[in-house]
C-alpha cells in the first residue's frame, strides 16, 4: 500500500488543518482529496506557494472564526422542540436526526450544513438533549433540544396541571 504526501488546502477533521503536510493512502488522495480540491501534492513548488498564501489564509481563518463566534452569540438563546409520535415508554416511532435539526434551524433563520451538527446517533426517545453544532473548528455551540410525544403538554403546562391531577384522583 503506497502512501502519498499531500498538502491540505482545507481543514479536514480526520486529517488536519489547512496548510499541513500529511501522508494519506494513494487512492484516497487520487480519488477524493485531489479531485475535490481539498489537497494538492506536496511538491516543493506547492509548499512554497502555500507558504506565500499562509498570511492570507491566517487572516481568512481569523475572520471565519470571528464570524462563527458572532453567529454563536446570535444563536445562543435558541431552543429547538420536536413533537413526534411515541410509544408508552417514550420510545419514538422514528427518530430526530441531524437533518431534522438542520431544518428546524433553517426555519428559525439559521442555514447550516447538517454535517456541522454533531449527533452521534439519531434521537430515539423523548426528553431533553444538548446537541453540539460545530460552527468553526474552534467554535462549537451547544443547542438544547426537547423531544416530546405528540399531544404531550409543554413542560410549563405539565407543571401547572400536576397539582390538579392528585386532587382529581
Amino acid at each position: 500500500m503506497a502512501n502519498t504526501t499531500v498538502l491540505l488546502r482545507e481543514d479536514i477533521e480526520t486529517l488536519g488543518g489547512r496548510g499541513e503536510i500529511v501522508k494519506v493512502r494513494a487512492g484516497y488522495a487520487r480519488n477524493y482529496l485531489l479531485p475535490q480540491g481539498l489537497a494538492t501534492l506536496a511538491t516543493k513548488g506547492n509548499v512554497k506557494q502555500i507558504e506565500l498564501e499562509r498570511a492570507a489564509l491566517l487572516k481568512k481563518a481569523a475572520v471565519e472564526k470571528e464570524t462563527a463566534e458572532l453567529q454563536a452569540n446570535q444563536m445562543g438563546d435558541i431552543h429547538l422542540e420536536f413533537e413526534r409520535k411515541a410509544g408508552d415508554h417514550g420510545h419514538l416511532f422514528g427518530s430526530v436526526t441531524s437533518m431534522d435539526i438542520a431544518e428546524a434551524l433553517k426555519a428559525k433563520g439559521y442555514e447550516l450544513d447538517r454535517r456541522r451538527i454533531i449527533l452521534k446517533e439519531a434521537i430515539k426517545e423523548t426528553g431533553d438533549y444538548t446537541v453540539p453544532v460545530k460552527l468553526h473548528r474552534e467554535v462549537t455551540l451547544q443547542v438544547p433540544v426537547t423531544v416530546r410525544a405528540e399531544g404531550q403538554p409543554v413542560e410549563e403546562a405539565a407543571a401547572a396541571e400536576a397539582p390538579a391531577e392528585p386532587a382529581e384522583a
